[in-house]
Formats: C-alpha cells, sequence, structure tokens
C-alpha cells in the first residue's frame, strides 16, 4: 500500500475508505498507475487495487468526495462506480459479457474457417472472391461485437495519453481486418479475417477461463455471506416471539434456533445442547456439539435439537463480516515477482510498438514492398502480446488462495504467499494457538454442591478460568447456587455469600499453586475448606500433525509465549520443539531480530494482543480466526476453525506457487526468445501468430490452475 502524501499520520485515524469496481484494470501496468498516481491527489491517503475482485479502495480525507474521485480515476483512464456493499460473489455482469462475445468469435471463426478451406485447396478467380467477401461479412460484425471488451479499454487508454495490453491487441486486429478488406477489395489471393477473429477467440477464451476462475475463488466468500440467516426469531421479556430481519438484529438479544436454521449472528449458547455444521467456515465436514456456554457463529447451521443464543455480534460485527472485509481490503500483491510483471508490463507497449515499426522499416528497406512488411509488422505485433507475462502471477496467487481458501485459510495479501514461501523458521504463541485456547477444568474432586457454588461464582466472571469451569459445569447439568453479595476484585477473584459462609473462587494459595507449577488452576473457598480446582487447555487435535509435516518442509518451530515458562517448556518437551515462556511483547520482537540477523526469514503465528507488533515484525505471520482484531489485521493470513494444519499448508501451497510463477515466468520468456525473432523474420503469418500467441496464455493459465491440489 502506498503511503499517505498529504496527510499526517494524526490525521490518518480519521480518513474516511471508498472502494469503487474498475472493470478496466486488465494488467500489472493499470494496477501500477492507478496506486501510483491517485495518491498524488489532494487529500488521498492511499489507494489499493484488488485485481481479482477489480476494485480500489481508496483511503482519503473526510472533504474528499465520492465525485472527485470518481473524476480522478476517469482522469487516469478508468470508468469507476462506488459500492456501498462488498458483496464478494462472481461478477456475473462481465463474465457473461466475455462469455457472449467469446460465443460469437467462435461461431464466426469456424464459419470463416469453413470458407478459408475452399480457398486453401486451390479456389481461383471468381471463385476466391467470393468466398473472401462471405468471410468480410461474417468477420466485419463479428470483429466489432467480440472486439469490444478490447476496442474500449484501448481507446480509453489512448484518451488519457497512455497505453496498455489492449492497444496493439487493437491496432494489430484493426490492422489485420483493414488489410484483408484491401485484399478482398483489389482481388488480392490471400486476406486474414480468419487470423484476426481467431487472435479476438483465443484472447477472449484466457480471459473467460481467468474470470471464470477468479469468481469461483471469490464466491467461496460469496456463499458464506450468502448461506447467514437472514432472519431470526426473537424472544422477549415477557415470554413472546417476534421475527426480525439479520440487519436490525442487535447483541444482547436472545434468538430462538430451530433445527435446520442457519444462525443471522455470532452468539453465546444460553439453554440447550445440539451439534452445528460449521463447514462453510472451518472446511471440517464433521458437526460440532456444542452445548450451554458455546460460542456460535453466523452462518452455521443448527443441526439437532433448538438453542437459545444471546447475540454477541450482529450486521458487520459478526465473524462472516469480517472476513469478507478481510478479503474484500486484500489488494494486488506488492512482492518481487509483481514488480516485476510491472516493470514488463510499463515496457510493454513502446517495446512491441518499435519492434513492429522496425519490422515494417526494415523488410521495406530489404524490397519486399508495403503488403509483405505490413503483414509481418502485424504478426510482430500479435504474437509479442504479452498476456502470459501478465497472467504469470495472478493467475497463480489467485486459485492457489482459492484452494487454502476451502481448507480453512484466508490469504489476505497475493504478496503473503511469496513470503511464506521464503520462510524457514516459525514462531508460535501457545494459548489459542498451539491449544485451543478454552481451559478445561477438572471437576470430579469437587461434590455436587460445591459445583453448584462454583458455577454461581464463575458465571458472573469473564475471567477465562472462570468462563471455562461455567461452561464445563453448565454441560454437566448442575444449577447454581442462590448466592448473595456477590463482588469482583481485581486479580483476586469472585466473592459472595452462601448461606451465610462466605465463599470465594479465585487466585490458588502459595502452597496450591505450588503443586501445579505446570497448569493453571483456581481456588474454591468454602468457609474455612479450601479445593483446588486444576485446569488443563487442550491442544488443538492436530497440532502434532502439523509440526511433523513443518518439519517435512524443512522449517524449525518454536514456542513463543507469555504463559509460564514451567508451563511452555513442558509443552515444549511433549511436541519436541524449543520452548521460551515468560515473553513480553519485545521479547519476541527480540528474538525475532535475532533470527533475521543469523538469515533466517520467521513466520510468526500468534493470536493475543500482544502478538501483534511480532505478527508486523516478522517476514510472515498468521493468526487465528479467534485472534484479536489487533492481531488479524496484522497477519498476512488467518486460519478459520479449530484445525491448526491450514498453517503447515499455507507454507506447502506458498512454495508450491512460487515454483508455478517461475515456470510461468520461463515459459513466457522462452515463448518470446522464440516467437519474436521468427515474427521479425517474417516466417509466421498473422494466423498463426494469433494461435501462438493464444496458446502461450493459456499454457500459463492451466499451468496455474494445477495448484488447485496443493493444498492437501
Amino acid at each position: 500500500m502506498n503511503a499517505p502524501n498529504a496527510l499526517s499520520r494524526q490525521t490518518a485515524q480519521a480518513l474516511n475508505s471508498t472502494r469503487f469496481t474498475v472493470p478496466g484494470i486488465k494488467c500489472a501496468g493499470c494496477i501500477a498507475k492507478i496506486e501510483r498516481e491517485l495518491v498524488k491527489v489532494d487529500g488521498v491517503a492511499s489507494a489499493r487495487v484488488n485485481f481479482s475482485a477489480k476494485r480500489v479502495a481508496i483511503e482519503h480525507d473526510p472533504s474528499v468526495d465520492e465525485a472527485s474521485l470518481t473524476r480522478a480515476l476517469g482522469q487516469l483512464g478508468f470508468e469507476a462506480q462506488a459500492v456501498e456493499e462488498n458483496p464478494l460473489g462472481s461478477d456475473d455482469k462481465e463474465r457473461t459479457k466475455l462469455v457472449r462475445a467469446l460465443g460469437v468469435a467462435g461461431f464466426g471463426m469456424m464459419n470463416i474457417m469453413l470458407l478459408s478451406v475452399s480457398i486453401w485447396s486451390g479456389a481461383q478467380g471468381a471463385t476466391r472472391e467470393l468466398f473472401h467477401w462471405l468471410s468480410a461479412l461474417i468477420a466485419l460484425p463479428v470483429i466489432a461485437y467480440s472486439g469490444r471488451p478490447f476496442f474500449a479499454s484501448a481507446l480509453m487508454a489512448l484518451k488519457h495519453g497512455r497505453t496498455n495490453m489492449d492497444v496493439p491487441i487493437s491496432i494489430g486486429v484493426v490492422l489485420a481486418t483493414a488489410l484483408s478488406l484491401y485484399e478482398t477489395a483489389t482481388g488480392g489471393e490471400h486476406a486474414y479475417f480468419e487470423s484476426a477473429v481467431m487472435l479476438l477467440f483465443f484472447l477472449l477464451a484466457g480471459r473467460a477461463l481467468d474470470a471464470v476462475m477468479r469468481d469461483k475463488t471469490r464466491a467461496g466468500i460469496g456463499a458464506l455471506l450468502g448461506r447467514m440467516g437472514k432472519s431470526a426469531q426473537i424472544l422477549g421479556e415477557d415470554g413472546s416471539t417476534r421475527t426480525l430481519a439479520a440487519s436490525d438484529l442487535l447483541p444482547g438479544m436472545v434468538a430462538l434456533v430451530a433445527a435446520g436454521e442457519a444462525l443471522a449472528a455470532d452468539g453465546e449458547i444460553i439453554e440447550g445442547t445440539s451439534a452445528i455444521d460449521n463447514s462453510m467456515l472451518t472446511g471440517e465436514s464433521r458437526p460440532e456439539p456444542v452445548a450451554t456456554g458455546s460460542h456460535v457463529l453466523a452462518g452455521a447451521v443448527n443441526i439437532s435439537s433448538p438453542i437459545r443464543v444471546r447475540l454477541t455480534a450482529t450486521a458487520d460485527d459478526t465473524a462472516i463480516a469480517d472476513i469478507s472485509r478481510l478479503m474484500d481490503e486484500a489488494g494486488q500483491s506488492r512482492g518481487s515477482y509483481v514488480r516485476i510483471a510491472d516493470r514488463a508490463s510499463r515496457a510493454y507497449a513502446p517495446a512491441v510498438h518499435s519492434l513492429a515499426a522496425l519490422a515494417f522499416v526494415g523488410w521495406m528497406i530489404a524490397g519486399a514492398g508495403w503488403h509483405q512488411s505490413l503483414v509481418i509488422a502485424i504478426a510482430v505485433l500479435i504474437i509479442t502480446c504479452p498476456c502470459a507475462m501478465g497472467l504469470a502471477v495472478p493467475t497463480a496467487q489467485v486459485v492457489a488462495s482459492g484452494a487454502l481458501l476451502k481448507r480453512g485459510l484466508l490469504v489476505k495479501d497475493g504478496s503473503a504467499l511469496e513470503r511464506l514461501a521464503e520462510c524457514d523458521t516459525a514462531l508460535m504463541d501457545k494459548t489459542g494457538t498451539l491449544t485451543v485456547g478454552e481451559p478445561v477444568p477438572q471437576i470430579s474432586g469437587l461434590s455436587a454442591e460445591q459445583q453448584s457454588i462454583a458455577l454461581a461464582l464463575a458465571q458472573a466472571s469473564a475471567h477465562p478460568l472462570s468462563k471455562g469451569l461455567a461452561k464445563k459445569l453448565r454441560a454437566e447439568g448442575v444449577e447454581p447456587a442462590p448466592l448473595t453479595k456477590i463482588t469482583e476484585a481485581a486479580g483476586e477473584g469472585m466473592r459472595g455469600l452462601w448461606e451465610g459462609q462466605t465463599v470465594t473462587l479465585g487466585r490458588p494459595t502459595d502452597g496450591a499453586q505450588a503443586c501445579q507449577p505446570a497448569g493453571l488452576s483456581s481456588t474454591l473457598v468454602i468457609g474455612d475448606t479450601a479445593h483446588l480446582i486444576t485446569f488443563h487447555d487442550p491442544l488443538r487435535s492436530d497440532a502434532a500433525q502439523t509440526l511433523r509435516m513443518m518439519r517435512d518442509l524443512n522449517m524449525e518451530a518454536a514456542i513463543v509465549s507469555g504463559d509460564r515458562t514451567a508451563s511452555v517448556q513442558a509443552l515444549a518437551i511433549d511436541l519436541a520443539i524449543e520452548g521460551y515462556g515468560d515473553a513480553s511483547p519485545k521479547d519476541k520482537l527480540d528474538i525475532l531480530d535475532q533470527l533475521k540477523a543469523q538469515g533466517h526469514k520467521p513466520l510468526m503465528v500468534g493470536d493475543g494482543l500482544n502478538d501483534g507488533p511480532a505478527l508486523a515484525a516478522a517476514h510472515a505471520s498468521i493468526a487465528p480466526g479467534t485472534a484479536s482484531d489487533a492481531s488479524k489485521q496484522a497477519a498476512d493470513a488467518v486460519f478459520l476453525g479449530e484445525k491448526l494444519l491450514p498453517v503447515a499448508l499455507a507454507i506447502k501451497t506458498a512454495r508450491a506457487t512460487m515454483h508455478i510463477v517461475r515456470q510461468n515466468f520461463g515459459f513466457s520468456i522462452i515463448y518470446n526468445v522464440l516467437a519474436v525473432p521468427l515474427a521479425l523474420f517474417g516466417y509466421v503469418t498473422p494466423l498463426i501468430a494469433a494461435i501462438a500467441m493464444s496458446v502461450s496464455s493459456l499454457v500459463v493459465v492451466a499451468n496455474s490452475l494445477r495448484l488447485n491440489g496443493a493444498a492437501k
């Protein structure tokens, strides 16, 4: 993202954000121009392009209105329309336009090719002229209709004094068509209508395939939004129910969720047990059991029994809405490979035009005549189209991001894949990252009466241990005891009265704590009798598998946590990795700096607010979906659900992606090294040039599609 230019850091906190849909974004050069030029507009702090969604997100001063930003984009040669909402489903309008143009081009190409068979077979005189005129009658309307995506883009670019890859394509098509008309009108032997139409057909095929592929990736998030409950049955204080739309729900309301119904908001179950289908968020097809105290998310489907849910987050604050914003704000990556594509794109148009002009002039000097010289120049224009180079990076990134999304990991920025592929060391937080982050108490030593008292105290506290204890006791069917005068002292715990006795739930005594040096514990005191309650924070079920997979990828891992050193060391020994406990945010940064100084490129995986600085400072970073907002914003990727395996899959897929990107670049370079000289020396006709250029783009797309199987 570009840094603010005219705005100070003080005003950056009050910036407005406006998003535009910009269909004219075609290549890396378009991205570079928008992001480079928009920040020169007074009041604009930054501009970020989402190449997949054809969106531009602009951070700007509140004094800059939407109309001014639209004009600024228009002056750069891009028609833009502000979007109030951020739906991430497929762009049916653009895809439909491309598919229709592709169908028309295919129809025209097949018929012109059939007519050309007779000419290739040796038709002469009036017969040849008739077939040329019939080809012209088919080709002209086909080219006018199917060429609109390229002609409109080229005209817009030229109108505003810039070029893009559609300019030489349009010039090549127009010149080939004009030369063919001249040949037909003068009784010439050759016409190139099939070359022009075939060029459009293959170009449209590549763009339509690319659009479908991008839509499939974005449709994963669109499906999340689409499957959210549209309304909810809200329980009133008098016991009555009413139906409210999802947009009208408020935190604190109690919703009745029937079996088979999708949740319309995030919340906590306050009554009932059931199983929910969370596959849309986590990729896990197995239903997840839930009970009183369980947290449930919008979009999850209640499967077995009715439940009552107290809403905690609604509308734009739900987890799904947060994910959709992250996806929508993910801009085109600024990694080294994209910078290469940027430079190649900016140099492309001048280089191609110069080569075509050189070919024309050179062959004219050699005595070939204007007709042959023009044919060769047209072939050069067509064969050097850099579509393969332009697709090399974004196509691979889009396919890889889509594959990871299906496995429960959201990549916020394509450049994160490049950085993830370079990482050789992983630092992982303990609580909430390697572990589930929900302490589970051991309550078998408590009597039914003691459990009832403990629940009454625990349910009145927001402390993680108290919440874990309350959840466990409710799941066991325990009812809270009738306590009075319940109070909470910060750092000490809960206190109340039960049948005239003082009861407390809080920090364990020194002697009791010494008995549990590597664990979590709390003490329930009833009168003069203390009862130690121990907790354990269970590992994520696939934590060991994830670490084994990372070792197989030659990636070292270590625990770096703010938890007590004894607890961290005990877990590290179990997992056969190094562990560092009692680590402050500064300690984590120091460890990262040491690793970087040794030449390592560290990956940070963490969830807490104290992990935010380390997530931002690491070479690449990943946070769980349950992380704090600050951590999710600082991270490059977010994994969803209870599984840790997406972290290892992200590394594996990122490395595969960079391998595919290098292959794509290599193929593009080899193609141009071989094709351009052949065209310059007259060995390639416009028809062969059209086929060769289009096949090069399709090869790059097909090679990138192999990444669909990488996240396994």
